[in-house]
């Protein structure tokens, strides 16, 4: 970056200015070891964003949780992995941030059959649930029926996940609901111990239970507060719908930083440089990283279909810097989740657009912040 005060010059032809640097584009433009597709957007598409990533070859490997029994209002998240995936077929490869990050290899797990029957059945008990009087025997028994499955579901999305990790592999979870991020941290908590989350949400998720079910997306943050002590700290970005009970426990649990929305929004009419208000951010991190990523933490207009949409939130530029300076800051991202993504009706594929260029953006995050060559 340049010093302050000082010019910055536009290296250019025939008047043109030169930006991104010429580097990046050197490296965007060298597609030799891109098979199937180049970055100006030939080939046939294959896997997600159209790349052959194979499974052993492939640094970046996504799995998809197809989940949803205990969403709260809007549903639909089961389908956002496939409709991402669609998605991201048009989506094209050059970045200006991370320049090349489909050199390291992506590759798109097929969805597990079993967490996806577990979803279906659990759909089915949270409807019968619902249907009964709370604190009755038989309401407390559906809850133990639905809470033991959630238990299970956990465990297999993050014995998922630690195989990869244990295989080397830089790993992201689609999901689904915000729920599979407690089994994806999980995972990484065990291989980093004292690790950081990063939650960029409308929400603080921070409710013991909801309905009384213990793996409801209101409840992640909490299950993962709660349950791992592999985590040192949760920082909290764009928060501006929360209970009482939850701003308690921000005010009250040393391990909680959070970044209000209407915070974030008094500094932006004040006309603080969102630059300052992202270094702030980014000082309470520490030195290892796991992003949690809700789509409603963005303005809802990228996300208009999300479940539990609220005003305000961050524009896909502000989210986008955000990451790429806990990226450039020195500290290491060691994985991530992208959650809570509704597709749209037939032939509304906005949601699911943004969702997979942002996916695109935080691979290329992680990858440069473990300093990999393939990203710069």
């Amino acid at each position: 970056m340049p010093e302050k005060g000082s010019r910055v010059r536009c290296g250019c032809a025939n008047g043109k200015p030169s930006w991104p640097p010429r580097r990046a584009f050197q490296l965007a433009g060298d597609c030799s070891s891109l098979s199937g597709r180049t970055p100006s957007g030939g080939g046939c598409p294959a896997g997600i964003f159209g790349l052959e990533g194979g499974s052993e070859t492939s640094r970046v490997h996504l799995l998809p949780a197809p989940v949803e029994a205990t969403v709260s209002y809007g549903t639909g998240t089961s389908t956002a992995p496939s409709a991402i995936a669609r998605a991201s077929q048009q989506v094209d490869l050059f970045d200006f941030t991370n320049a090349v990050p489909w050199r390291a290899g992506v590759h798109l797990h097929v969805a597990s059959e079993e967490v996806a029957g577990i979803d279906e059945e659990t759909r089915a008990l949270v409807r019968t649930a619902r249907g009964l009087t709370p604190g009755t025997r038989a309401h407390r028994r559906v809850l133990e029926e639905v809470n033991s499955r959630g238990d299970r579901q956990q465990e297999i999305l993050a014995s998922s996940v630690d195989d990869l990790l244990g295989r080397q592999r830089i790993v992201g979870v689609v999901g689904g609901d915000h729920s599979v991020a407690c089994a994806a941290i999980a995972a990484h908590a065990g291989r980093f111990p004292g690790i950081c989350v990063l939650q960029v949400d409308a929400h603080a998720d921070l409710r013991a239970s909801y309905e009384g079910f213990a793996w409801s997306h209101a409840s992640a943050m909490y299950n993962v507060l709660s349950r791992l002590p592999g985590v040192a700290r949760l920082v909290q970005v764009g928060v501006r719908d929360l209970s009482p009970a939850e701003k308690s426990l921000i005010d009250t649990d040393e391990r909680i930083h959070t970044f209000f929305g209407p915070w974030l929004g008094e500094r932006k009419l004040a006309g603080v440089p969102f630059t300052e208000t992202c270094a702030t951010i980014v000082d309470s991190l520490l030195d290892e990283v796991y992003v949690t990523f809700d789509i409603d933490g963005l303005d809802p207009t990228l996300c208009p279909h999300t479940g539990t949409p609220v005003p305000d939130g961050l524009s896909f530029s502000e989210a986008t810097f955000l990451l790429a300076q806990v990226a450039g800051s020195g500290r290491r991202v060691v994985g991530f989740d992208l959650c809570e993504v509704v597709p749209g009706p037939p032939g509304d594929d906005w949601d699911a657009n943004v969702a997979a260029r942002l996916l695109y953006k935080m691979i290329g995050v992680v990858l440069t912040s473990c300093g990999d060559g393939t990203s710069r």
